[in-house]
């Protein structure tokens, strides 16, 4: 029985949950949190807050997404996507607008879900998603060329040219110790996945890098250098500062944030599926990711997401259900109390490092190749999306990357909707592949006939009209036959009413025939069939034509139809 809003931790208890399954969850949970660890950090330090606030946000969102989850596997948290956008946010607003973005964005996650539409947003098309996620990764790799190079520099730049031009004028600065660092993060990480799995190479770097700073006494920036104490008590929850000009003012980044932690999650998502051959459940998802990102901020975190990465590490370590996402973020939460002092002798190059590899990952950069073989149409939407987020803002790439493509598609709609002149545009070929289509010497003088095919939406009104003042003389009978169209927009009636309305002055009676249910249903609910009468509608194409000579021969006065 299928229950939309049922999250899967219910499901899974209430099939029966076995201690041979928890084995499974409980190691793949606590290798995922091992995971999750430093990459909180990372993130939430290129997301310009503190380095905590990404530890709470994998234990309080992560804990909320596993409960609360339409997957069995979804391992949620901070992820890179929210690093441009929170930063952002942090720099103009600070963390109080950020808390507040944070939370609408949940709430609008919610509604989202509760509206049934997480089907709807994993139709973002391809390029788009591409485009800006591409555009994240070079954003994000841009921000750690200051750690991982240890440059000294007097300002460092919001935009992403100034920053280039920035670093290209101080790399003298450079520092040879946090060099070296951060290539042999890169190093373990890259080479440590041919050693195990078990063990997550961001762990391995951070305590490798971090042991041999310490002994070395070399003198590189650290989390305690740049941050201070990093506290390892969990924050009790407190209310957010709210202001109506806040609300007013973060409405458009909530929106940015809503929009990406759906995308990411039912991506994330659907990766899930097709490596554990299960559904999950879209707009339980969503709300899912609602409820975490509205709690987040109460404890000061950040906003979070399901991760592909962590959902792919639990899967292939035998996570089988959301207690594995809950034993991560306990995980989490038991390394942040007891080891967390411990946290601040962690390298800024270490995390450099990490993020590097993290970016060179999100960017998929085969996917952005691949498309350069698709349709002109596409690849302008993919540069046009690419370019706007790294070069103008992540909003404005997403924004205008799904407008286009929006346009596009109509464009492609109206190409694909043809509207024909049968008197003149028949040819023999066509009538032998088409055993219901009509001859030309068929077609009675004093009737025209013309054909719809494909959706008549506002796209192809415009060329309906056009295509109809091609007629060189004024019929006695009109003919629409509409036997491919499937569906009609409040533009496409319009452009009916017109037709109606121009051909009842002229004095020609307009016929339709072969209208589908679903169309006709349409028109019946306009008021077309009530206005022209259901004697004018057919759907065999020689009935209609008979009726229509009938038409002509009586001058064109309308005769009481009889259809049998």
């Amino acid at each position: 029985m299928n229950k939309p809003f049922e999250p899967k931790l219910l499901t899974v208890l209430r099939e029966g949950y076995t201690f041979p399954v928890f084995c499974k969850d409980l190691l793949a949970g606590v290798i995922v949190g091992i995971v999750a660890l430093p990459l909180s950090i990372a993130f939430a330090i290129a997301s310009g807050v503190k380095p905590e606030q990404g530890l709470i946000t994998a234990v309080v969102a992560g804990l909320l997404i596993s409960v609360f989850s339409g997957s069995r596997v979804q391992i949620g948290g901070p992820t890179g996507a929210f690093i441009v956008i929170i930063f952002g946010i942090v720099q103009q607003y600070g963390y109080d607008g950020l808390a507040v973005a944070t939370v609408m964005a949940g709430g609008m996650l919610i509604v989202l879900g509760v509206a049934k539409l997480g089907d709807v947003i994993k139709f973002i098309p391809f390029p788009v998603t591409v485009g800006f996620t591409s555009g994240i990764a070079l954003i994000i790799f841009t921000t750690q060329i200051k750690d991982f190079f240890g440059l000294t520099l007097p300002h460092n730049p919001e935009h992403f040219l100034d920053k280039w031009m920035v670093y290209a004028s101080h790399l003298g600065s450079l520092d040879l110790h946090t060099l070296i660092i951060g290539y042999l993060t890169i190093g373990i990480v890259i080479f440590w996945r041919r050693v195990t799995d078990r063990i997550p190479g961001p762990l391995v770097a951070i305590v490798v890098t971090t042991i041999l700073v310490q002994w070395s006494g070399w003198s590189v920036a650290t989390i305690g250098s740049r941050f201070g104490h990093v506290p390892n008590t969990f924050p009790m929850p407190h209310m957010i500062h709210v202001d109506l000009d806040l609300l007013i003012k973060m409405s458009h980044p909530a929106m940015t944030i809503a929009l990406l932690a759906g995308i990411e999650s039912l991506l994330s998502a659907v990766v899930a599926d097709g490596m554990t051959g299960r559904r999950h459940r879209s707009n339980m998802e969503l709300i899912a990711q609602g409820i975490a990102n509205v709690v987040s901020p109460l404890f000061g975190g950040i906003p979070a997401t399901g991760a592909i990465a962590r959902t792919a590490t639990n899967i292939k370590n035998g996570g089988l259900t959301p207690v594995a996402g809950i034993v991560h973020a306990l995980t989490v939460l038991l390394i942040f109390l007891f080891f967390g002092k411990w946290v601040a002798f962690i390298p800024m190059s270490t995390l450099a490092g990490i993020l590097i590899i993290v970016a060179y990952n999100m960017s998929e950069w085969h996917l952005f190749v691949g498309l350069f073989r698709g349709p002109k149409s596409d690849i302008i939407v993919l540069l046009i999306t690419f370019f706007l987020t790294i070069l103008v803002d992540l909003t404005v790439g997403i924004e205008v990357g799904v407008i286009l493509a929006a346009f596009l598609f109509m464009r492609r709609m109206v190409e694909v909707t043809q509207v024909k002149y049968l008197n003149e545009s028949l040819s023999g070929e066509e009538n032998v592949l088409d055993p219901n289509a009509i001859k030309p010497e068929d077609i009675p003088q004093g009737v025209e006939v013309f054909e719809i095919n494909g959706p008549f939406f506002f796209g192809a009104a415009d060329k309906f009209q056009t295509t109809i003042r091609q007629m060189k003389r004024r019929p006695k009978v009109l003919i629409l036959r509409m036997r491919f169209v499937e569906s009609i927009d409040a533009t496409g009636l319009h452009a009916l009413e017109d037709l109606l309305g121009t051909s009842q002055k002229d004095g020609v009676t307009v016929i339709f025939c072969g209208v589908h249910a679903h169309a006709l249903k349409t028109l019946k609910e306009a008021g077309i069939i009530t206005k022209l009468g259901e004697e004018n509608f057919f759907w065999d194409i020689r009935k209609c034509m008979t009726y229509a000579k009938t038409l002509v021969a009586s001058n064109g006065e309308i005769l009481v139809n009889d259809k049998g």
